[in-house]
């Protein structure tokens, strides 16, 4: 059976943005369909529809871990102290490993907003382009980090 990573690293490499491929390899598990998933995850590669922002491989996976375990009670501070730690705890990971949260920052990119026309995918833009690793990386961090337990309400 294939891993979460290399499912991701192949919808990328198949030609879906950062976030699609995330969502994507979680087909199966997080209660949605693929065509769904994947119009869900539209907007979110090249850092939010290319303006180079947050980096797409982390939203596709912010969206993998509300479909699995977010709240959905507004008053439930509990659930939702406990999601916004998990979503703290994976981006802290990322940028651990790679130094930023940004894609602007990830590629090395001089500008934020780039054009909206998305680059070919070329054998030459894979070769290129490090998004594959932080995908694979993201990807398999669901694998390696449990849910967090509930956590005591602090003081006031």
């Amino acid at each position: 059976m294939m891993s979460h990573a290399d499912r991701a690293e192949a919808l990328f490499k198949s030609g879906y943005n950062c976030a699609q491929s995330m969502i994507g390899a979680f087909e199966g598990e997080i209660g949605i369909d693929f065509e769904t998933s994947i119009r869900l995850a539209a907007s979110f590669g090249g850092g939010m529809g290319r303006l180079r922002e947050v980096c797409g491989a982390l939203t596709g996976l912010f969206m993998v871990i509300g479909l699995q375990s977010g709240y959905s009670d507004p008053e439930d501070h509990e659930a939702k102290t406990r999601h916004y730690q998990r979503v703290q705890d994976l981006a802290a990971q990322f940028r651990d490993r790679f130094g930023t949260l940004l894609c602007r920052d990830l590629l090395e990119l001089e500008e934020s907003i780039s054009e909206p026309v998305p680059e070919k995918r070329t054998e030459e833009y894979y070769q290129r382009r490090p998004c594959a690793q932080y995908i694979r990386f993201a990807a398999s961090l669901l694998d390696t980090m449990p849910e967090p337990q509930s956590q005591p309400e602090p003081e006031m």
